[in-house]
């Protein structure tokens, strides 16, 4: 066996069954899903995302690869290093261009060293920690790596950093109140008054998924989407042109809830979901957005609507995403995730690994407490 290593310009021209076989089944790490993110211009030139996949091959045979972007900021990322960017900076050093492994804008744990081979994952840890200084950046980063990836990172000698996310378990319940009646009692009356809230207010709600998903519901999604954003005075990261690549590409994958009062539809909630070649299958609650404020229109539209799709369709997980302690009392469980650093500059490796350090422990003391404040009956 002769292997090559090389990085090249891009996922679009990659051979999209070479690529899957290479992930765990995940919608999100799929050559479609991105793909449509280079195809219409959420990543490439004047975005801050230059996509540079790592390949290892056999002659024309692909044995690994790594979703690789050169980064010139640290938006869309969602493991926050801007007190690295300005320690570097005031001591006069250039922290970006960086080096991400990462599915961009997606705060979800999954693969990143793609191989089912241990020393295929092993050489790919190896090769970036090599290459910092030739391709004259200042770091390289595996975020929400999960276990195979993991542990090739780590015996390559990579900093860890942990973190914490919360997810909801199916436990084969049979219905939505089969699961409420796994939590406190408190817990309980409170969901139960939150959705009662919503109803009498007038909103129904619909569940939508593949063909059923109309171009004016795309367009109501994407205005409630990009309405999100400006609420909070920012720019959407993902373009109208994506989501119609992502509805034509992969319609099988997609869930989305929309929410009407008196005939108006008012608020979307976008889901992706599938099964992993190991066949455990979960939901990804992705983005949403409301054109009329509604008081728990969010939880119902984001959270019990896609619970109780898990329930119906057998699906085991539903990612809710990054932060949000208020998952919590919603049923969600506190769940560790990590990311990967590599610094080039000893110096700055020697801090950043002291900082770590501190804050694997306050992360540890901060997992138990939310464990401690569990919502589910003893």
């Amino acid at each position: 066996m002769s292997l090559q290593v090389e990085i090249t310009a891009g996922i679009c021209d990659l051979d999209p069954v070479s690529w899957d076989a290479l992930t765990d089944g995940s919608p999100l790490l799929s050559h479609a899903f991105l793909s449509a993110l280079e195809k219409t211009g959420c990543v490439g030139p004047g975005t801050g995302w230059q996509a540079c996949p790592l390949l290892v091959k056999d002659g024309s045979l692909l044995l690994g690869a790594m979703p690789l972007y050169v980064k010139s900021h640290s938006y869309g990322e969602y493991v926050f290093d801007w007190s690295w960017a300005n320690a570097f900076e005031q001591h006069g050093l250039d922290y970006y261009p960086k080096l991400i492994c990462a599915i961009p804008f997606t705060p979800i744990t999954g693969p990143r060293l793609l191989s089912p081979d241990p020393a295929i994952r092993k050489l790919m840890a190896e090769v970036l920690s090599q290459q910092l200084h030739g391709l004259k950046l200042s770091s390289a980063h595996v975020l929400f790596p999960e276990d195979e990836s993991v542990e090739s990172l780590q015996n390559a000698g990579w900093l860890r950093r942990n973190g914490v996310q919360f997810r909801w378990e199916n436990e084969s319940f049979e219905s939505f109140e089969a699961f409420l009646a796994t939590l406190t009692h408190d817990k309980r009356k409170k969901i139960r008054q939150e959705r009662k809230r919503v109803a009498i207010s007038g909103i129904v709600c619909r569940r939508l998924t593949a063909e059923n998903i109309s171009k004016e519901d795309w367009e109501l999604f994407y205005q409630c989407y990009v309405n999100t954003y400006h609420q909070h005075r920012s720019s959407p990261y993902l373009t109208k042109a994506f989501f119609h690549e992502l509805a034509l590409a992969m319609p099988q994958n997609i869930l989305l809830v929309v929410a009407e009062r008196d005939g108006e539809r008012i608020a979307t909630a976008l889901n992706i979901y599938g099964q992993s070649r190991g066949g455990v299958s979960c939901l990804y609650g992705r983005y949403w957005g409301a054109l009329q404020y509604v008081p728990g229109l969010h939880f119902e539209l984001c959270y019990y609507q896609a619970q109780e799709f898990c329930i119906e369709q057998g699906i085991r997980y539903f990612e809710g995403g990054a932060q949000g302690e208020h998952k919590l009392a919603r049923g969600f469980r506190p769940r560790p995730t990590c990311s990967f650093h590599r610094i080039a500059h000893p110096d700055f490796a020697y801090s950043i690994a002291q900082v770590l350090d501190r804050e694997a422990e306050m992360m540890e003391l901060y997992q138990s407490e939310l464990e401690e404040r569990a919502p589910f009956r003893r």
